[in-house]
């Protein structure tokens, strides 16, 4: 009579199923999270929370309604070491808090001069901060997207790409 004897299957065999669902999720994110797309979406949601504040801040074309004027008045404090004190010449701050909170997004969401909206952005994100100092969860995720946007542009669903490309220079 012969005996047969049974395979264990080793552990890297078990796993192999695993291993392969984990490969067929990756290409999937891989394939959904394409360096373009991640681009748009960043600046879409980095342009957002800056639009609707800005909008907020306007009676009419280039009026500020009193609400805004009363913030920077009465309302934020920049709280600085020895503060918190209050803005400096609040009417002219509200002013350029409302104008770049509605072009910097329109230029952000075009993708155009998105390295230089990203930036200014990025110093609004910081006077925000030193002004709601307890808002930091939100204003640390702002900082990141303009961060990102600084560092690697807008992708290529973007005028600025455009742009580069038809003027023959390197598209980053």
């Amino acid at each position: 009579m012969i005996a047969t004897t049974t395979r264990q299957p080793s552990l890297k065999d078990r796993l192999q199923p695993i291993v392969t669902l984990v490969e067929k999720a990756q290409n999937l994110v891989k394939a959904v999270a394409q360096p373009t797309v991640v681009g748009a979406v960043l600046r879409v949601a980095l342009a957002v929370p800056f639009w609707r504040s800005g909008i907020l801040k306007w009676g009419g074309f280039l009026q500020l309604n009193d609400i805004a004027i009363t913030l920077f008045t009465d309302e934020f404090m920049l709280h600085l070491p020895g503060g918190p004190y209050p803005y400096p010449a609040p009417e002219t701050m509200a002013f350029l808090s409302g104008a770049a909170e509605i072009s910097l997004p329109i230029l952000l969401v075009l993708g155009l001069a998105t390295r230089f909206a990203a930036t200014g952005l990025l110093f609004m994100t910081l006077v925000v901060e030193l002004t709601i100092p307890e808002g930091w969860p939100i204003h640390i995720t702002w900082a990141a997207m303009a961060l990102s946007l600084m560092a690697w542009g807008p992708g290529k669903l973007s005028i600025d790409h455009w742009l580069a490309r038809w003027l023959g220079r390197r598209v980053s």
